[in-house]
């Protein structure tokens, strides 16, 4: 190898023996710890300051500084021009949506969702789970433009939205926590976490029951929404199909045919999904 090949390794970069024997494979040092600075970002769920970024990537600030320009070229982080502090960049979201549009819920969901804004004639949003909360990361717009900024990227709150509540219903506790911990300054601050109100897990209960939840003029007034469940074949929550329109405009019935036909696009993706598996199964030599 040439010194260049080398040098571009990084010190303590080559290959090494594993316990059992086998080698690891060499890699870039430089690029390692640049990832470190990554996933300490990512991590913290927030904007962070230079120092503190450091700190949580293990490097010295100056060091730190260095590989945060580097990063910023590459579009994978940004600086905020008013607080100073770094945030995922531009490449850093195509990245995760190029990551998104690979998982099945997601492709099964995309013409489903589209279909349904066309024929009851509101939008409809893609939610998921972010470290956050539940957010948006497809729109379909329909029927006239809402006086609510709702985006790719908006972050639903956990308690004051359909969306949230669906999530709140289904995902396992230990997933809730760090998003209702992130949420609880922002939103609602006198809401009680759902394991420890028992009225709001009463609600949780009904949400599961029917698969459907609604609001009314809530988060914002005049804006109404309902939101259903996509469940895997083990009944674990992918992500959540929710329609807005302007009060009095959408029907927010459980039984209303708004409702019946965000069941069953939920159920027809639910659907997709659980026969997925056998048709692998039955595709295979």
């Amino acid at each position: 190898m040439s010194k260049a090949a080398k040098s571009a390794t990084g010190k303590g970069a080559g290959g090494s023996e594993t316990a059992d024997g086998g080698k690891t494979q060499r890699g870039i040092q430089s690029v390692e710890v640049g990832g470190r600075v990554l996933l300490a970002l990512a991590q913290a769920r927030s904007p962070l300051a230079l120092s503190d970024l450091a700190t949580a990537a293990q490097i010295a600030p100056g060091q730190a500084h260095a590989y945060l320009v580097s990063l910023s070229r590459l579009g994978l982080i940004k600086r905020d021009e008013l607080s100073g502090r770094y945030e995922p960049g531009p490449l850093s979201l195509r990245l995760g949506l190029m990551h998104l549009e690979n998982q099945p819920a997601f492709r099964a969901a995309v013409p489903r969702v589209a279909a349904l804004a066309e024929a009851i004639g509101f939008s409809v949003a893609i939610c998921i789970a972010g470290p956050q909360g539940p957010t948006i990361v497809r729109y379909e717009h329909a029927g006239f433009p809402l006086h609510v900024n709702l985006h790719v990227g908006t972050v639903m709150s956990l308690p004051a939205t359909s969306t949230g509540r669906v999530f709140c219903a289904y995902l396992p506790r230990e997933a809730l926590a760090g998003m209702w911990a992130n949420q609880s300054g922002s939103v609602n601050q006198a809401m009680t976490p759902p394991d420890e109100s028992a009225a709001f897990e009463t609600a949780l209960e009904a949400i599961r029951a029917r698969r459907l939840e609604c609001s009314v003029d809530a988060p914002s007034p005049g804006i109404s929404s309902l939101s259903a469940p996509v469940l895997d074949a083990d009944g674990r929550l992918c992500l959540a199909l929710t329609v807005i329109g302007s009060t009095g405009a959408i029907d927010v019935a459980a039984d209303g045919s708004t409702a019946r036909a965000l069941l069953a696009a939920a159920h027809g993706i639910s659907a997709e999904l659980a026969a997925a598996p056998s048709l692998l199964a039955s595709s295979a030599p």
